[in-house]
Order: C-alpha cells, then sequence, then structure tokens
C-alpha cells in the first residue's frame, strides 16, 4: 500500500501532491473522530440535521430526492428514508463504473449490497426522470460549502452532468471544517447542515 501511494505521489506535480496529501490527511483525521462517536450521538445528531432540512422551502417543494443509505461511518439515513418514503419519491444512488445509477427506493422493496457494499434497491429498473433536490454525504466540509469525498468523484461527476440541482451537503458536527482543500473539479454545495451549523 505504501508504495502504490508513492508511486501516485511521484506522478504527480508538486501543486497536486500537496492537494493529495491535504485531502489524505483530513480523511484519516476524520476516520478517527468518526471511531469516537456513540450510535446514540450519531442518531441524534442525525435528527436534528432532518429535522432542520424538513423545513427549508426547497425541501417542501422537492418531489424527488437523491439520498443515500447510510453506511456505519456516515451521518445515520435510514429512519428518514423509510419516514420520507411515504410523501416524498426518494432515490437512492448505486455504482456502476465510474458513475451513479439512481433507482426508486420502495418501503416494501427488497435490497441488496452494491458493487461498493452499500446498499441499494434490488431492481434493475433505473430512475429516469429529474431529481429536484440531492441530500450528499460527504468526509468533510467547509464554511465556504466545498466538500471532500472519498477520493472516487462519483458525486462531482454527477454534479457537472446535472448542474441546476439543490446540493445539501450533511455531516456530523465535526465534520464540517473551517477551510478544505479544493480542486475546480470538486463542486460546491448549495447548503451545509449539520447538527448545530447550517451554512447558506
Amino acid at each position: 500500500m505504501k508504495n502504490l501511494l508513492f508511486g501516485l505521489l511521484s506522478r504527480l506535480r508538486g501543486n497536486d501532491q500537496q492537494i493529495f496529501a491535504a485531502k489524505k490527511q483530513v480523511r484519516q483525521q476524520i476516520r478517527r473522530l468518526k471511531q469516537t462517536i456513540s450510535e446514540d450521538e450519531k442518531n441524534q445528531e442525525a435528527d436534528a440535521v432532518f429535522c432542520k432540512i424538513e423545513t427549508f422551502p426547497e425541501f417542501k417543494a422537492a418531489k424527488n430526492i437523491l439520498l443515500y443509505w447510510s453506511t456505519p461511518d456516515e451521518l445515520p439515513t435510514h429512519a428518514t428514508i423509510r419516514k420520507w418514503s411515504v410523501e416524498k419519491q426518494l432515490i437512492l444512488p448505486t455504482v456502476e463504473g465510474d458513475g451513479l445509477i439512481l433507482k426508486h427506493y420502495l418501503p416494501n422493496g427488497a435490497m441488496k449490497q452494491g458493487e461498493l457494499g452499500i446498499w441499494e434497491p434490488d431492481t434493475a429498473e433505473i430512475c429516469a426522470g429529474n431529481v429536484d433536490l440531492v441530500i450528499v454525504p460527504g468526509v468533510a466540509f467547509d464554511h465556504k460549502k466545498n466538500r471532500l469525498g472519498r477520493g472516487k468523484g462519483y458525486y462531482d461527476r454527477f454534479f457537472r452532468k446535472n448542474e441546476n440541482v439543490l446540493k445539501i451537503g450533511v455531516g456530523f458536527d465535526f465534520q464540517l471544517l473551517t477551510k478544505i482543500t479544493s480542486t475546480k473539479m470538486d463542486v460546491k454545495m448549495d447548503k451545509i447542515v449539520t447538527a448545530s451549523k447550517t451554512i447558506k
């Protein structure tokens, strides 16, 4: 793994190396912080975040919402998805190649683990309609609405193809930093919401 990382760094230019190293450091710091938060704290912060989002006019008006089925180290979404699916058309992403494929979430529908081990609707049917609002996970965010993802660029590519969709980044309080390193390829959020902060 160290040889792989060294090889990648050696192919990057000086400034690119600094950006790569800075992002790697933030990811490591956030990973350590995630290990210290309890399940109760995760759920309390998730409740606070989504209670705020539910008050937004954009959320109230949205009919088709792209969410994420949370992994154990992300802000929990499972209860929220089940709650919203009664009134909204919820959509979950799945990874296919280097892009995101969108699938409708059905309250009683079967789920399966996808390519990256993330749970997704067990259906071959692809969502072809417009998305009004996207609730976006991330490793970290900052006060200028920059987002640091896991490094694969799936969401950034999706947003460059869907420029007008409203993007709300969500995370734990410790995932909101004063400043994170970003590039022109990193798509900014329209809003960022944590339990104690809302960046508009």
